[in-house]
Protein backbone atom coordinates (compact mmCIF):
# COMPACT_ATOMS: atom_id res chain seq x y z
CA UNK A 1 0.00 0.00 0.00
CA UNK A 2 3.35 2.41 -0.07
CA UNK A 3 3.73 1.98 -3.09
CA UNK A 4 1.92 5.36 -4.57
CA UNK A 5 5.05 6.24 -6.93
CA UNK A 6 7.56 5.58 -8.69
CA UNK A 7 6.90 8.29 -11.39
CA UNK A 8 7.50 7.85 -14.97
CA UNK A 9 10.19 11.37 -15.71
CA UNK A 10 8.88 10.54 -19.65
CA UNK A 11 5.21 11.17 -17.65
CA UNK A 12 6.13 13.99 -15.79
CA UNK A 13 7.89 16.56 -18.04
CA UNK A 14 5.83 19.59 -16.66
CA UNK A 15 6.68 23.37 -17.55
CA UNK A 16 10.13 23.91 -19.23
CA UNK A 17 11.34 25.74 -15.87
CA UNK A 18 10.00 23.47 -13.86
CA UNK A 19 12.22 20.96 -11.26
CA UNK A 20 9.47 18.25 -10.21
CA UNK A 21 10.12 16.55 -6.78
CA UNK A 22 7.82 13.82 -4.68
CA UNK A 23 8.41 11.51 -1.98
CA UNK A 24 6.42 8.94 -0.46
CA UNK A 25 7.23 7.64 3.15
CA UNK A 26 5.64 4.66 4.78
CA UNK A 27 6.00 3.84 8.63
CA UNK A 28 5.01 0.93 10.64
CA UNK A 29 3.68 3.25 13.66
CA UNK A 30 4.02 0.09 16.89
CA UNK A 31 2.52 2.68 19.37
CA UNK A 32 1.17 5.88 18.79
CA UNK A 33 3.83 8.16 17.58
CA UNK A 34 4.13 12.39 17.50
CA UNK A 35 6.18 13.22 14.14
CA UNK A 36 7.86 15.88 12.69
CA UNK A 37 8.64 15.80 8.38
CA UNK A 38 10.94 17.57 6.63
CA UNK A 39 10.31 16.49 3.32
CA UNK A 40 8.42 19.41 1.91
CA UNK A 41 10.48 22.17 -0.04
CA UNK A 42 11.32 25.39 1.06
CA UNK A 43 10.01 27.81 -1.79
CA UNK A 44 7.75 25.77 -3.91
CA UNK A 45 5.54 26.70 -6.82
CA UNK A 46 2.63 24.19 -6.14
CA UNK A 47 2.63 21.41 -3.66
CA UNK A 48 0.69 18.81 -2.13
CA UNK A 49 0.98 16.42 1.06
CA UNK A 50 -1.31 13.77 1.82
CA UNK A 51 -0.74 11.43 5.11
CA UNK A 52 -2.81 8.51 5.97
CA UNK A 53 -3.05 6.08 8.81
CA UNK A 54 -4.77 3.30 8.24
CA UNK A 55 -6.78 4.60 5.03
CA UNK A 56 -7.84 7.18 7.30
CA UNK A 57 -6.57 10.85 6.45
CA UNK A 58 -4.43 12.63 9.36
CA UNK A 59 -4.01 16.21 9.61
CA UNK A 60 -0.39 17.52 9.52
CA UNK A 61 0.09 20.80 11.07
CA UNK A 62 2.92 22.98 9.21
CA UNK A 63 5.36 24.74 12.07
CA UNK A 64 8.13 27.42 11.11
CA UNK A 65 11.04 25.88 8.81
CA UNK A 66 8.40 24.13 6.62
CA UNK A 67 8.33 21.48 9.59
CA UNK A 68 5.07 19.34 9.69
CA UNK A 69 3.51 17.95 13.26
CA UNK A 70 1.95 14.65 12.71
CA UNK A 71 0.08 12.53 15.59
CA UNK A 72 0.02 8.83 14.26
CA UNK A 73 -2.32 6.70 15.60
CA UNK A 74 -1.30 3.06 15.69
CA UNK A 75 -0.84 0.92 12.12
CA UNK A 76 0.32 1.74 8.88
CA UNK A 77 0.65 5.56 8.06
CA UNK A 78 1.77 6.93 5.30
CA UNK A 79 3.20 10.29 4.09
CA UNK A 80 2.84 11.62 0.37
CA UNK A 81 4.65 14.81 -0.82
CA UNK A 82 4.57 16.39 -4.27
CA UNK A 83 6.16 19.72 -5.67
CA UNK A 84 7.15 21.62 -8.71
CA UNK A 85 9.82 24.54 -8.07
CA UNK A 86 11.18 26.88 -9.99
CA UNK A 87 14.90 28.74 -9.74
CA UNK A 88 15.17 31.33 -7.27
CA UNK A 89 16.18 34.72 -7.58
CA UNK A 90 18.38 35.12 -5.09
CA UNK A 91 20.05 32.75 -1.90
CA UNK A 92 19.64 33.53 1.46
CA UNK A 93 21.25 36.20 2.79
CA UNK A 94 23.86 35.82 5.32
CA UNK A 95 22.42 37.56 8.72
CA UNK A 96 25.03 38.23 12.01
CA UNK A 97 22.94 35.43 13.84
CA UNK A 98 23.02 33.02 11.19
CA UNK A 99 26.85 33.67 10.83
CA UNK A 100 27.31 32.86 14.73
CA UNK A 101 25.82 29.62 14.80
CA UNK A 102 27.59 28.40 11.63
CA UNK A 103 30.97 28.94 13.60
CA UNK A 104 29.88 26.68 16.55
CA UNK A 105 30.24 23.28 17.43
CA UNK A 106 26.95 20.75 17.25
CA UNK A 107 26.39 17.42 17.96
CA UNK A 108 27.81 15.96 14.51
CA UNK A 109 30.26 18.65 13.99
CA UNK A 110 32.35 18.97 16.61
CA UNK A 111 34.74 21.66 15.64
CA UNK A 112 36.26 22.34 18.57
CA UNK A 113 38.18 19.03 18.86
CA UNK A 114 40.25 19.27 15.45
CA UNK A 115 41.26 22.83 15.41
CA UNK A 116 45.08 22.28 15.28
CA UNK A 117 44.62 19.41 12.24
CA UNK A 118 42.31 21.57 10.56
CA UNK A 119 45.32 23.81 10.48
CA UNK A 120 48.14 21.95 10.06
CA UNK A 121 46.63 19.94 6.91
CA UNK A 122 44.94 23.22 4.90
CA UNK A 123 47.26 25.85 6.38
CA UNK A 124 46.41 29.53 5.13
CA UNK A 125 44.76 30.48 2.12
CA UNK A 126 41.62 32.73 1.67
CA UNK A 127 38.60 31.39 2.56
CA UNK A 128 36.84 30.47 -0.93
CA UNK A 129 40.37 28.46 -2.24
CA UNK A 130 40.11 26.68 1.53
CA UNK A 131 36.80 25.45 1.29
CA UNK A 132 37.56 24.36 -2.48
CA UNK A 133 40.69 22.26 -1.37
CA UNK A 134 38.68 21.02 1.68
CA UNK A 135 36.17 19.70 -0.33
CA UNK A 136 37.97 17.89 -2.47
CA UNK A 137 39.89 16.31 -0.17
CA UNK A 138 37.11 14.58 1.89
CA UNK A 139 35.37 13.68 -1.67
CA UNK A 140 38.80 12.40 -2.28
CA UNK A 141 39.65 10.65 0.96
CA UNK A 142 36.54 9.10 2.12
CA UNK A 143 35.16 6.00 0.41
CA UNK A 144 30.77 6.39 -0.09
CA UNK A 145 29.63 2.92 1.39
CA UNK A 146 26.15 2.62 2.39
CA UNK A 147 25.05 1.67 5.71
CA UNK A 148 28.92 2.65 7.31
CA UNK A 149 27.60 5.17 9.76
CA UNK A 150 24.91 5.39 11.84
CA UNK A 151 22.80 7.89 14.35
CA UNK A 152 25.58 8.82 16.40
CA UNK A 153 28.56 8.97 14.03
CA UNK A 154 30.10 12.02 14.03
CA UNK A 155 32.30 13.81 11.74
CA UNK A 156 35.48 12.64 13.47
CA UNK A 157 34.11 9.15 13.75
CA UNK A 158 33.90 9.90 9.64
CA UNK A 159 37.98 10.93 9.71
CA UNK A 160 39.14 7.81 11.50
CA UNK A 161 37.17 5.21 9.70
CA UNK A 162 37.61 7.34 6.18
CA UNK A 163 33.98 6.59 4.56
CA UNK A 164 30.44 7.07 5.19
CA UNK A 165 27.55 8.15 2.99
CA UNK A 166 26.45 11.93 2.13
CA UNK A 167 25.63 12.89 5.81
CA UNK A 168 29.24 12.33 6.67
CA UNK A 169 30.21 13.82 4.21
CA UNK A 170 29.05 17.11 4.85
CA UNK A 171 29.59 16.60 8.28
CA UNK A 172 33.16 16.47 8.09
CA UNK A 173 33.67 19.52 5.45
CA UNK A 174 31.52 21.67 8.10
CA UNK A 175 33.68 20.19 10.61
CA UNK A 176 36.68 22.02 8.97
CA UNK A 177 34.87 24.70 8.05
CA UNK A 178 34.13 25.58 11.71
CA UNK A 179 37.53 24.23 12.77
CA UNK A 180 39.27 27.64 10.54
CA UNK A 181 36.44 29.96 11.25
CA UNK A 182 34.45 29.79 8.23
CA UNK A 183 30.86 29.61 9.04
CA UNK A 184 29.18 26.71 7.78
CA UNK A 185 26.18 24.74 7.86
CA UNK A 186 24.32 21.91 6.34
CA UNK A 187 21.54 21.95 3.80
CA UNK A 188 19.07 18.55 3.43
CA UNK A 189 18.22 18.85 -0.50
CA UNK A 190 16.26 16.98 -3.70
CA UNK A 191 19.26 15.92 -5.98
CA UNK A 192 17.94 15.34 -9.44
CA UNK A 193 20.84 13.24 -10.82
CA UNK A 194 21.73 11.21 -7.60
CA UNK A 195 21.82 7.80 -8.25
CA UNK A 196 20.75 5.79 -6.38
CA UNK A 197 17.77 8.74 -5.78
CA UNK A 198 17.50 9.27 -1.95
CA UNK A 199 17.18 12.77 0.17
CA UNK A 200 20.42 14.69 -0.38
CA UNK A 201 23.16 16.34 2.35
CA UNK A 202 25.23 19.14 1.38
CA UNK A 203 26.95 22.13 2.78
CA UNK A 204 26.62 26.15 3.13
CA UNK A 205 29.33 28.30 3.95
CA UNK A 206 29.18 31.64 4.47
CA UNK A 207 31.67 33.51 1.71
CA UNK A 208 31.84 37.38 0.99
CA UNK A 209 28.30 37.95 2.56
CA UNK A 210 26.79 34.76 0.46
CA UNK A 211 26.03 31.77 1.08
CA UNK A 212 27.78 29.15 -1.64
CA UNK A 213 26.93 25.79 -2.02
CA UNK A 214 29.58 22.45 -1.69
CA UNK A 215 28.63 18.97 -2.75
CA UNK A 216 31.90 16.73 -1.23
CA UNK A 217 30.14 13.39 -2.87
CA UNK A 218 30.19 14.99 -6.16
CA UNK A 219 27.18 12.71 -7.00
CA UNK A 220 24.82 15.62 -8.07
CA UNK A 221 25.35 18.87 -9.63
CA UNK A 222 24.70 21.38 -7.70
CA UNK A 223 22.83 23.76 -10.03
CA UNK A 224 19.61 21.97 -9.51
CA UNK A 225 19.23 21.22 -5.52
CA UNK A 226 16.52 21.49 -4.16
CA UNK A 227 16.58 22.72 -0.71
CA UNK A 228 13.94 21.21 2.09
CA UNK A 229 15.90 22.42 5.35
CA UNK A 230 18.88 23.92 6.83
CA UNK A 231 20.10 23.54 10.23
CA UNK A 232 23.76 22.65 12.04
CA UNK A 233 23.57 19.21 11.15
CA UNK A 234 21.70 16.40 10.30
CA UNK A 235 19.77 16.65 14.12
CA UNK A 236 18.57 19.64 12.18
CA UNK A 237 17.41 18.32 8.69
CA UNK A 238 16.26 14.96 9.55
CA UNK A 239 13.71 14.32 6.93
CA UNK A 240 11.61 12.18 9.97
CA UNK A 241 11.95 12.36 13.82
CA UNK A 242 9.66 10.59 16.54
CA UNK A 243 8.92 12.47 19.49
CA UNK A 244 7.32 10.29 21.08
CA UNK A 245 5.75 6.49 20.33
CA UNK A 246 7.35 4.02 18.46
CA UNK A 247 7.65 3.09 14.63
CA UNK A 248 9.49 1.82 11.78
CA UNK A 249 9.88 3.30 8.22
CA UNK A 250 10.46 0.26 5.81
CA UNK A 251 9.39 2.42 2.89
CA UNK A 252 11.12 5.22 1.28
CA UNK A 253 10.60 6.61 -2.38
CA UNK A 254 12.27 9.75 -3.87
CA UNK A 255 11.79 11.64 -7.38
CA UNK A 256 13.51 14.51 -8.24
CA UNK A 257 13.40 15.80 -11.75
CA UNK A 258 14.91 18.79 -12.80
CA UNK A 259 14.22 20.22 -16.33
CA UNK A 260 16.62 19.68 -20.02
CA UNK A 261 19.61 18.19 -19.53
CA UNK A 262 21.59 18.31 -15.78
CA UNK A 263 23.77 20.66 -15.86
CA UNK A 264 27.84 20.27 -15.91
CA UNK A 265 29.31 20.97 -12.41
CA UNK A 266 33.27 20.47 -11.68
CA UNK A 267 32.49 21.51 -8.07
CA UNK A 268 34.59 24.39 -7.81
CA UNK A 269 33.01 26.95 -9.30
CA UNK A 270 30.96 29.15 -6.45
CA UNK A 271 27.08 28.22 -6.87
CA UNK A 272 24.27 29.38 -4.52
CA UNK A 273 21.03 27.69 -2.84
CA UNK A 274 17.88 29.54 -3.16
Amino acid sequence: MYDVFPRDPVDNVGPVNQSQVACTLGFDVSEPAEIVLQIAAAVPETETMTIVSNGVPVEAVELPGRQHLVQAPKGLLTATYTATTVPGDQPPPVTEVDRIVALRPSRYCPSDKIVGYAARQFGASDPVTTVRTMTAWVHDNLTYESGSSGPSTDAIDTLVDGRGVCRDYAHLLATLCRALDIPARVAAVYAPGLSPMDFHLVVETALDGVWRVWDPTMLAPRQTLIRIATGRDAADTALATTLSGRLTMPQLMITAIAPGDLPYDDHAGLVTLP
